[in-house]
């Protein structure tokens, strides 16, 4: 199914409410996007959902956890392969939201070989706003 919304940053909480109806008990969300597109605006927002979170991007040191059960994750300057070679892979096995963004097709395709639950969100910047379709 997907979802599409077009939102200013003050309305994502009906991106969150999208994560949370398809992934009620915690799963795997792709967030793809340019940069600047808003993916970790939009990591920001869910943490501050469940807690005081202050989320950052985790560009350079690839993960970040958020108390115990959110997830983050920057593949920007790593990929798929330095994922794997990380053994971040089995961190996703962990109970929680896991946000990964710059996901590729290929991580896509691990993902769904290990039947793990995940929705995708593209994101795109439109004006003042941003596009969000959310596939799950």
């Amino acid at each position: 199914m997907q979802k599409i919304y077009e939102l200013g940053e003050n309305e994502l909480d009906r991106v969150v409410d999208c994560i949370l109806e398809a992934l009620p008990n915690g799963g795997i969300v792709l967030l793809i996007g340019d940069l600047g597109s808003g993916k970790t605006t939009l990591v920001k927002r869910f943490a501050r959902r469940f807690g005081d979170y202050e989320a950052t991007s985790p560009t350079f040191s690839i993960q970040q956890v958020y108390g115990d059960t959110i997830f983050h994750y920057d593949l920007y300057n790593a990929g798929f392969e330095k994922f794997l070679e990380l053994g971040l892979f089995e961190e996703l096995e962990k109970t929680g939201y896991h946000f990964i963004e710059w996901a590729d097709e290929n991580l896509e395709d691990f993902i769904k070989s290990g039947g793990l639950d995940y929705i995708k969100i593209i994101i795109t910047p439109k004006k003042d706003k941003r596009v969000y379709r959310c596939i799950d």
